[in-house]
């Protein structure tokens, strides 16, 4: 549940926002035409695209280039409360922001293709983060002036972060979205715990539209296919491992270990830890 929301524009677009909720919290990140720098305050979040996923702690942030994403937030160890800011970058504003001359290493293309990546929150982008968060509190300092200095900050910044190859790759390219087949967004995602609505999300489709699709390249349903190679990927590792069920179980993208179990029991007659203490060479038929 939402608890706080908040955003501030610049040239009628949003520029900052910043949320505070009740995790577990769940929805689709579209962004086919800007880019997006997210810090976490408190909580944790999932980022899922079209071929990867990132999890973030508090204190840790996320640049995004455009693309299809979905979002899980959660509660953390340390607060049953997520809070987030986020900065968003549209290619039409920063030409009115640089006025028309940007910067060489937003035009320098590298050949790199990176999505998403992880940003190293040193002090510096803790003190930017700070910073904006005294504009949310105080909404009369803000001037377009100051909102035009703070995107620029921001953006020199994320180019001088330790892992700046990864960061000047998606800066250098963040309004050029990465082109996946829907095959190679589906086989990113084969040993996920991520649902056929997110999949459809990422591979931008309706879930109808998805699934119709699905079943006329793989000639079965996703539920059914998605299933067999989580299982195929569990015997692997039970018989090549030491890896405990419960770790399969998440490794393979089961819910939880009982869902692990019972799915598996179901399909070769026998439970996991059972298959394990047998030490067949070869799978089950």
């Amino acid at each position: 549940m939402v608890q706080d929301y908040k955003t501030i524009d610049l040239f009628g677009k949003l520029l900052f926002e910043t949320i505070i909720l009740k995790p577990p919290y769940k929805k689709p990140n579209l962004m086919p035409n800007e880019a997006c720098f997210l810090y976490i305050l408190k909580g944790e979040y999932d980022s899922i695209s079209e071929t990867e996923r990132l999890r973030i702690e508090a204190q840790e942030s996320l640049l995004m280039k455009c693309g299809n994403y979905t979002c899980n937030m959660h509660p953390s160890k340390e607060s049953d409360t997520y809070q987030a800011l986020a900065v968003h970058f549209y290619p039409e504003i920063l030409m009115k922001v640089y006025e028309n001359k940007l910067p060489d290493f937003l035009t320098q293309k590298l050949s790199l293709d990176i999505g998403m990546s992880k940003v190293n929150s040193d002090i510096l982008i803790q003190k930017y983060i700070e910073g904006i968060l005294f504009y949310f509190q105080n909404p009369d300092f803000v001037t377009e002036e100051i909102l035009i200095l703070k995107l620029k900050e921001i953006i020199l910044l994320l180019n001088q972060t330790r892992n700046a190859p990864a960061i000047r790759s998606i800066l250098s390219n963040l309004f050029s979205p990465s082109s996946y087949s829907f095959r190679e967004i589906v086989k990113a995602h084969y040993y996920e715990n991520i649902s056929l609505e997110e999949l459809a999300i990422l591979n931008n489709q309706s879930l109808s539209s998805f699934k119709r699709e699905f079943k006329k390249i793989y000639s079965s349903s996703p539920a059914t296919y998605l299933r067999e190679k989580k299982l195929e990927k569990s015997i692997q590792l039970l018989v090549s491992t030491d890896l405990r069920t419960t770790d399969i179980a998440y490794k393979c993208g089961f819910t939880n270990v009982s869902h692990f179990s019972k799915t598996f029991k179901n399909k070769y007659g026998i439970s996991p830890t059972m298959y394990k203490m047998t030490h067949l060479d070869k799978p089950l038929n």
